[in-house]
């Protein structure tokens, strides 16, 4: 590691610990020639994922779009923050878990909404209504009706 203050390479480390929530190490540097001390952060490299789009359109893989999609599929619903929060969560983890450079935006909905249907019934039906673009009234049962005869 090159010294900040006067570019030698001749620096070593005298502390590390884990930082943000163990997601980065912090390290405190000392530099040999210079003897100024310095911090830096090491934290593992993530592949972005790319999502194929229904027109497959690629674009590059945005949390804040599940949670939007489930907040609002939660919309006055009796399901808290924290809930919702491990549900995206969850959903993250099993999509990067592929360990995938890409993947279609259907098998995201499609997690997303096996997750929803374990929270809580109405929030997955109005995920899935809007997911699968239901056309009319009988789409909408049918799907009702599968809930219903698992329950």
């Amino acid at each position: 590691m090159k010294c900040p203050f006067c570019s030698s390479e001749n620096t070593r480390v005298i502390d590390s610990r884990p930082a943000d929530d163990n997601n980065s190490i912090r390290r405190r540097r000392i530099c040999d020639d210079c003897s100024k001390r310095f911090t830096t952060y090491e934290k593992v490299e993530t592949i972005p994922l790319i999502v194929i789009k229904k027109d497959n359109n690629r674009e590059q893989y945005d949390r804040s779009k599940i949670e939007a999609g489930v907040l609002r599929a939660c919309h006055k619903r009796p399901i808290s923050a924290d809930k919702i929060t491990k549900l995206v969560d969850d959903v993250e983890t099993e999509i990067f878990s592929r360990e995938e450079k890409e993947i279609p935006s259907s098998e995201i909905g499609e997690i997303v909404m096996k997750h929803l249907k374990d929270l809580e019934a109405v929030a997955y039906v109005r995920f899935a209504s809007v997911y699968r673009e239901f056309k009319d009234v009988n789409t909408f049962m049918n799907e009702l009706k599968k809930i219903l005869d698992k329950n």
